[in-house]
């Protein structure tokens, strides 16, 4: 069942839109066509997953390559790629793992496991000091939601339209993107009220200014925390991967109200943490300290799936029960890939670099788009930012066929990277790349928007 105003890529050629149809016309060789019939047939389809775009052989550094031999820049990689892929450095550290210790029962422990959790806390500022282990991102706002409601006695959460926090009935609940909350028989997760988020449309659109509307959301906030009464966590991301950063003083504002309402705050760090915006964390940047924090996605180094929940030492309230209670909750192999993807990040100076490249590119693309007519907004922090495309800068109307067909040229040229809330061209490359292979991309993306515009 697909649900209401959802996107979906399994309605087959007939409903493709024309720049997809376009790209799968001009791309037939044999082996992409046969792998991606052989997928269709094979895997359940869902929307922006099977059927696939196309097909993947290799993928090293910034780089992946198809079945044909055409490469691309990926400025995409669902986040998880920070220090590129396969890494010499972790894909050395898993096989020596493998040798090692290659699995621990849950009720054991091992060296690799407690020194990775100690890694974590180290890194983690104020008192975010103890660690739980999951598979995956979603997983893990799973085990903060449900840390949240034992430490507090309450079961209500307040988050935010539009965002991502997984697709679990939890992390599905808080979450406010239709992909992932329609199609589902039934209610979600009881008590999760929901709010604009910072930068919703009336701030992208001038009524009155994103400042201003920023604010009045994280007002919102403080409203429904205290008309409720009885929130257990309010879980939002800290910088939307849209992208869209807060206005100043959103977080202090949001971090206040839930100090006065017995409130947690729960950050999902999962796309925007380990150095992507220029900070470790993305909540730096607006100088608070959440009480739970979650992380995920590039942890693994891109090669493994390893997601964390870094909670404020009182917090641990749970030994009576499981709420995580996973297989691999201490897995050593996805262990050792998160210490050395750390290790990586901080010996290859990865977080200042971010900062240093993000600079760059926002003012490179300010610079050669800032006047183009189809341009709305370019913005983002470090290397996480986006440029949004609209049919006019007066209306600032969404033009998302126009958006896709700049996609699709950017992928001919050899750039992927994904368009976010419809028209938002969201460019996240690796930590790790060259400036020269930053600029030669911003400009496959420049050139593209300017022949769209023309």
């Amino acid at each position: 069942m697909k649900g209401k105003g959802v996107i979906s890529h399994t309605e087959g050629e007939s409903n493709m839109s024309e720049a997809r149809a376009d790209w799968a016309a001009r791309h037939p060789d044999a082996a992409t066509r046969e792998l991606l019939s052989r997928d269709a047939g094979a895997f359940l389809h869902q929307s922006l997953s099977s059927p696939c775009l196309s097909t993947i052989a290799k993928a090293e550094g910034i780089w992946i390559e198809d079945t044909a031999g055409r490469r691309y820049m990926d400025f995409h990689g669902n986040s998880v790629h920070h220090i590129g892929y396969a890494h010499p450095r972790v894909v050395a550290a898993i096989k020596a793992q493998l040798d090692a210790l290659s699995f621990s029962p849950r009720r054991f422990t091992n060296e690799v496991s407690v020194e990775l959790a100690e890694a974590l806390a180290a890194l983690a500022p104020g008192d975010l000091g103890k660690v739980l282990f999951t598979t995956g991102g979603s997983d893990a706002n799973e085990v903060a939601l449900r840390l949240a409601r034992a430490a507090t006695g309450r079961f209500k959460t307040l988050s935010f339209w539009d965002a991502f926090h997984g697709a679990g009935f939890g992390a599905s609940s808080v979450g406010g993107e239709a992909t992932f909350r329609s199609g589902i028989a039934g209610p979600l997760l009881p008590g999760a009220e929901h709010v604009a988020p910072f930068n919703c449309y009336r701030c992208a659109y001038g009524h009155p200014g994103p400042e201003a509307c920023g604010l009045a959301c994280a007002k919102m906030v403080d409203y429904v925390l205290e008309r409720e009464g009885d929130v257990a966590a309010v879980i939002a991301e800290p910088m939307r991967a849209v992208p869209v950063v807060p206005p100043p003083g959103f977080w202090k504002a949001v971090r206040a109200a839930c100090d006065r309402h017995g409130a947690l705050l729960i950050l999902d760090e999962i796309p925007t943490g380990l150095g992507k915006t220029g900070a470790m964390f993305a909540f730096e940047h607006d100088e608070v300290v959440p009480d739970i924090v979650t992380l995920g996605k590039a942890l693994g180094g891109g090669i493994l799936p390893i997601a964390a929940v870094v909670a404020r030492r009182d917090l641990d309230v749970c030994g009576d029960f499981a709420i995580g209670h996973y297989t691999h909750e201490k897995n050593p192999v996805t262990a050792r890939a998160a210490l050395e993807t750390l290790a990586v990040i901080r010996e290859e100076g990865l977080v200042q670099r971010a900062a240093e490249l993000g600079t760059h590119a926002l003012e490179r693309l300010r610079a050669a788009l800032g006047d183009c007519r189809i341009v709305g907004d370019i913005r983002g922090r470090g290397l996480m930012f986006g440029i949004e495309i609209v049919e006019d800068r007066d209306s600032r109307q969404a033009a998302k066929e126009r958006a896709e067909r700049i996609c699709y040229r950017c992928l001919e040229a050899g750039l992927s990277f994904k368009i976010s809330a419809g028209c938002v061209l969201t460019l996240s490359p690796p930590l790790v790349i060259g400036r020269a292979d930053l600029d030669r991309a911003l400009d496959i993306v420049g050139e593209a928007i300017r022949a769209e515009a023309a």
